[in-house]
């Protein structure tokens, strides 16, 4: 079996739905971008190529042994040419800048032709996707989006495709945790607190998983390990293929087989938990308020095993239809019926039509009638958790008549349950499922009433708005760089077993918390993110975002102990000398978590208390805890979230620092540029020269070849060297001062451009640029649509933008600019999709 966001899907109701084409043919005097082009390669693509590419890329000495002369139409064979060709030619980098330059619409029209031809020639032969990679968004030229567009290009109004988005790894388990595990509700005096609504944390080690029974486990035999190994969990199954960047894209994931015969696994697991809490993974007698009253039945070495563990007996979690019908074998139609609805709206957040709910009671009447009341209940209900509609959220936009456009607002449950995952990963609240029941999700103006309530209501939580900042920032990232152990000791942090992991988990819930604070203000919230001097600080970070030392101060350093142990020795020695018949007590060695860490000079992190969201306990006393302290960096040494080591870390390596990723994602995520794709011919490593500073290891990327692409990056990248790969401040490198200049070039806003002497320098330029915020603008827009913006999103575009700086820049007002937008409400259904059951 197979699930596909675009082709077909498992579902109880057979379900055609015939999408309607709409076009128009192309004019003289306008072109309308994106249009079918009725061109082909001899009237369109051979006269642009003559023109302005094969002078520099002919038979002859081509630039980059690149040769054109002959090109021919689209094929299989030539695609990634004409790949390259497209991307060349978007970013405006073919042809050269002191060479003759096409028109603005020819130009769009020439590319969105290469776009259209690849589409239609590799249809078969593993589809043409590139142009919908959000990493690819930024190929569309900021100016048109932004500035007022040439003659001859007609924009129509604009809307997104019909189309079914799976559900995150992270939504999907936080729905399936509200079906066993009752979390905290909100409490406005300590919001950091993991609260109910709030998505499923990554445990200590980053593993996102499913936890049976913790919050009733009150004594296990064991230490930290024994514990992790003995608690029943289940681990995500839903595939997530984010490095960097934005990730969820409708068109991007699918369920395949494997991960659906987990599901139904998982499933299998949780109804019975749902029916007998503990009992389910338990023996009888683990059960108890009393441990000591069955000690004699925790005898022997029980660690790691489920057996060591003890429950309390009050029920946390409340009791469901499903736990009704699996009470006793007299089952009822009503009990059975009542079951099915309550189980399919928790998985699907909406309640099932009366062929879904019959069709499913079928299901479950022959389970229980072959296999009795509990296995039968069990596979009977596990069914629905592979409903469609439980892994996939549908916009087909099926119901509703097609404006002069072709474009068809979303309604009802498909309208509010868009809303819905705009911001929360539960099932809509009582307000919003009222107003999709009593008809009042149909309007823009029903859309802004429930935004603008629940953006104001803390209580509803949005794990949706801090999934973008992770997606945006990728500060989230640092505890999976595997991490080369005598490099990482050099850097002067603990480099011993996991601590060092442990550190970048905790701090990626630390600047999760920094996050929500600015928000929570919702003033320049862009600017306050790359400026701001407080950081919500854990244990470790008095070392993280210390200051390494030099060569010299480490040697001072231990100069100094030595000094301080031999005058302390002199003292004992004199004041055993002057009371000979006194007994000092008996010199003890100091104890590890003393010793000086000569390497760093740690910092002060003193500051209000506070509480950052963690898991529920998932390693014993290993686990992440959330008490931590916001406090003030030190001046001159950090600004903003691009100088934290939960940032810095997460674009690094294993043994240095990534000023190119580092640098790309400035050029990409502020400046608005792109980077075309690595050609396969390049072999992209720096030279293996240790003990050699990073900027002079990357001189290999200033060849003329290398230095079009890294001119964009390298230069962004290199000012973030006044720190180490896991994130200190530092003055020196290899005992030289560390060489931190760069510059903004070719930035598309002349006031950016120049030399700037320092990552804090350039990060303070940018937070000051209205560029910055547009790009910002841009990727919020591509997060929440889940498609790259067009040409034609330029008004929806510019009114977000306008949103956000006439309401000094909130966050609250971006967001309900966007989701009242055409692109959100509306869908064009321009294909053919069959949603079949069999």
């Amino acid at each position: 079996m197979r699930m596909s966001s675009r082709f077909e899907f498992p579902r109880v109701v057979s379900i055609v739905i015939v999408l309607l084409g709409i076009g128009r043919p192309a004019t003289a005097e306008t072109y309308i971008p994106g249009e079918p082009i009725d061109q082909d390669y001899a009237e369109l693509a051979e006269p642009f190529l003559a023109n302005y590419c094969v002078d520099c890329h002919g038979e002859s000495d081509p630039e980059g042994d690149l040769s054109l002369e002959g090109l021919g139409p689209v094929d299989a064979i030539n695609a990634s040419v004409w790949t390259s060709v497209w991307a060349q030619v978007s970013l405006k980098q073919m042809p050269p800048p002191d060479m003759t330059q096409p028109e603005v619409v020819e130009r769009i029209k020439f590319s969105d032709w290469i776009v259209s031809e690849l589409t239609r020639e590799m249809q078969d032969k593993g589809g043409f996707h590139a142009h919908r990679d959000p990493n690819k968004g930024n190929f569309l030229d900021h100016e048109l989006l932004f500035g007022s567009l040439p003659e001859g290009i007609k924009l129509e109004p604009t809307s997104s495709p019909a189309r079914i988005w799976r559900v995150t790894p992270q939504e999907h388990i936080t729905r399936l945790n509200e079906l066993i595990n009752t979390e905290p509700e909100f409490d406005p005096a300590k919001p950091g607190l993991r609260t109910h609504g709030d998505v499923v944390p990554t445990n200590h080690g980053g593993e996102l998983k499913l936890y049976f029974g913790t919050d009733r486990i009150i004594k296990w035999q064991g230490g930290t390990v024994a514990y992790a190994t003995s608690v029943k969990s289940v681990p995500v199954v839903l595939s997530s293929a984010r490095n960097h960047g934005l990730e969820n894209y409708p068109d991007f994931y699918t369920v395949n087989s494997a991960e659906a015969t987990q599901i139904m696994g998982i499933a299998n697991d949780i109804i019975r938990y749902m029916a007998d809490g503990p009992l389910s993974i338990a023996e009888p007698y683990q059960i108890t308020d009393d441990p000591k009253s069955i000690e004699d039945k925790m005898k022997g070495d029980l660690r790691g095993l489920p057996t060591s563990l003890v429950y309390s007996t009050k029920t946390l979690r409340p009791l469901t239809p499903v736990y009704d019908l699996m009470k006793d074998d007299d089952v009822t139609a009503e009990r059975m019926r009542a079951a099915v609805d309550f189980l399919f709206e928790a998985l699907t957040f909406r309640p099932p039509s009366d062929e879904e709910s019959n069709a499913y009671l079928a299901i479950l009447e022959q389970s229980i009638e072959k296999l009795g009341t509990k296995d039968g209940s069990v596979l009977g209900l596990s069914s629905i958790f592979l409903d469609r509609d439980a892994l996939f959220r549908p916009e087909l936009a099926a119901a509703g008549k097609p404006d002069k456009h072709g474009r068809i607002m979303l309604r009802d449950w498909e309208l509010g349950l868009a809303v819905n995952h705009a911001l929360c990963y539960l099932k809509p609240d009582a307000d919003l499922r009222r107003a999709i029941v009593e008809g009042r999700m149909r309007t823009r103006s029903d859309v802004e009433r429930e935004v603008v309530r629940m953006l104001g209501d803390d209580s509803i939580r949005k794990p949706r708005i801090l999934r973008f900042f992770r997606d945006y920032f990728d500060y989230d990232l640092g505890g999976y760089i595997c991490k080369d152990t005598k490099a990482l000791g050099e850097t002067g942090v603990n480099n011993k077993g996991v601590a060092h992991y442990n550190a970048m988990f905790d701090a990626t819930a630390s600047t999760d918390r920094l996050i929500e604070l600015i928000l929570q203000e919702d003033t320049d919230v862009l600017r306050q993110l790359l400026t701001t001097d407080k950081v919500v600080a854990g244990k470790a970070d008095t070392t993280y975002f210390g200051k390494q030392r030099s060569r010299e101060e480490i040697a001072a350093s231990i100069a100094a102990e030595k000094a301080a142990a031999k005058k302390a020795a002199i003292a004992r020695a004199e004041r055993q000398k002057a009371n000979p018949d006194e007994e000092l007590p008996e010199k003890k060695p100091a104890a590890k978590k003393n010793k000086v860490n000569h390497a760093v000079t740690e910092v002060e992190l003193n500051g209000p208390p506070i509480f950052a969201r963690v898991s529920r306990r998932s390693f014993g006393r290993g686990s992440m805890k959330p008490e931590r302290t916001l406090a003030t960096v030190p001046e001159g040494e950090r600004l903003g979230i691009l100088t934290h080591p939960s940032w810095l870390v997460s674009h690094s390596d294993a043994m240095d620092n990534h000023a190119i990723r580092r640098g790309r994602w400035i050029q990409e995520r502020l400046i608005g540029g792109a980077i075309p794709d690595v050609p396969i011919t390049v072999d992209a490593m720096l030279p293996d020269e240790p003990r050699t500073p990073l900027r002079e290891r990357m001189r290999v990327t200033r060849e003329d070849y290398c230095w079009t692409c890294h001119q964009k990056m390298d230069p962004l990248g290199l000012p973030f060297e006044m720190y180490n790969h896991a994130g200190l401040y530092r003055e020196t490198e290899y005992g030289e001062p560390v060489d931190t200049s760069g510059e903004i070039i070719d930035s598309g806003d002349p006031e950016l451009d120049g030399k700037v002497a320092n990552a804090i320098e350039m990060i303070q330029k940018l937070a000051e640029s209205e560029r910055a915020e547009q790009v910002f603008v841009r990727h919020a827009f591509r997060f929440w649509m889940g498609r790259n913006e067009t040409l034609h999103d330029a008004p929806v575009l510019q009114d977000a933008y306008r949103a956000y700086k006439e309401s000094n820049g909130s966050m609250k007002a971006l967001l309900v600019s966007l989701l009242t937008s055409d692109a959100f409400l509306y869908r064009t259904r321009s294909d053919a999709v069959i949603v079949d059951a069999n």
